[in-house]
């Protein structure tokens, strides 16, 4: 994949974790790249050859200050990734992924940078229909999906009121390579380790609940595309406009490892969500987005380089 930019002071957030580090692998081609990651999730092996690591945490003034000096485009992926964690800490998780996400913000403001802001599909909470719009109702169920709607308004707010160029991109459900390292595709890599172990694959429910899968190359493209749109100030969804249930979803993860894994059904688990589809054709609109990866070559992909590693 090449990137449209070129030239530039590039920060990205949480550049050494899951998607932060896919950016980087692009961007450092052609653009000077800074990283700024406390490296709790990230790892530095993550990061390309030529890549400037500051190591540090977004709550940490004087670190953000430095990593934005005269910096031209940030992306900001650094959070805390983790439903469970949000509701077991909301003062500690709303402070890394709000604050923080406020201070990113803010300092775009005054490098007079443009911002493209990690939001999630957990601003929605559950969906009154699928597939999902922008419009939709936000009505987030976790301390997370409220975060994270925050952040997405104050992307907003920083362009209509400081004329910050900012856009909010609001991740599906996204895998791929060093995903493990990420709550994001949780249930894919969850599954494809248990397939490859020979263990059962556990589903909670009874399998029918859906979700919109979306390769992380796509989303490196969306990125790509939302720091050199003229479409600023807006948020768009992020994933393939296309679902799968979680029954086949572990099907077809068993058939391409060759394994015999049972495929095991316990309670569902409060608060789980029935129905995730995504309506992308404002991004397919606005930003030119189109994804490439269908589901099953990314699968394909996945335990190809998961086999080869535990090999």
């Amino acid at each position: 994949m090449s990137s449209p930019l070129s030239g530039q002071t590039v920060l990205i957030t949480g550049g050494a974790g899951f998607i932060g580090s896919h950016l980087a692998d692009v961007l450092h081609r052609t653009n000077d790249v800074r990283v700024l990651d406390d490296l709790t999730s990230g790892t530095r092996s993550n990061l390309p050859s030529g890549v400037t690591l500051i190591e540090g945490s977004i709550l940490d003034e004087d670190i953000v200050e430095k990593a934005t000096e005269d910096v031209d485009v940030i992306f900001h992926e650094a959070a805390i990734v983790d439903v469970g964690a949000s509701v077991e800490q909301p003062f500690q998780t709303h402070e890394v992924n709000c604050d923080g996400g406020l201070s990113i913000l803010d300092r775009a403001r005054d490098e007079d940078a443009r911002v493209v802001v990690a939001s999630s599909a957990a601003v929605y909470g559950q969906p009154t229909r699928v597939p999902i719009t922008e419009d939709d109702p936000l009505r987030p169920t976790s301390p997370y999906g409220l975060q994270k709607l925050a952040l997405d308004r104050y992307t907003t707010l920083y362009h209509d009121l400081y004329g910050v160029e900012t856009v909010a991109l609001r991740y599906f459900n996204v895998y791929g390579r060093r995903g493990e390292q990420s709550q994001y595709s949780g249930v894919i890599d969850t599954f494809v380790r248990r397939a490859l172990d020979g263990d059962p694959l556990v589903i909670f429910g009874d399998g029918t609940q859906t979700r919109d899968f979306v390769h992380v190359d796509d989303v490196v493209q969306a990125n790509l595309l939302a720091a050199t749109t003229s479409n600023v100030g807006g948020s768009y969804n992020v994933a393939t406009g296309e679902c799968i249930t979680i029954r086949e979803l572990a099907e077809t993860i068993v058939e391409l490892t060759e394994s015999t894994s049972p495929i095991q059904f316990e309670p569902a688990q409060p608060g789980d969500i029935d129905e995730s589809e995504a309506d992308i054709s404002r991004a397919q609109h606005s930003l030119g987005f189109e994804p490439t990866m269908s589901l099953r070559t990314g699968l394909e992909r996945l335990v190809d380089e998961r086999t080869e590693r535990y090999a």
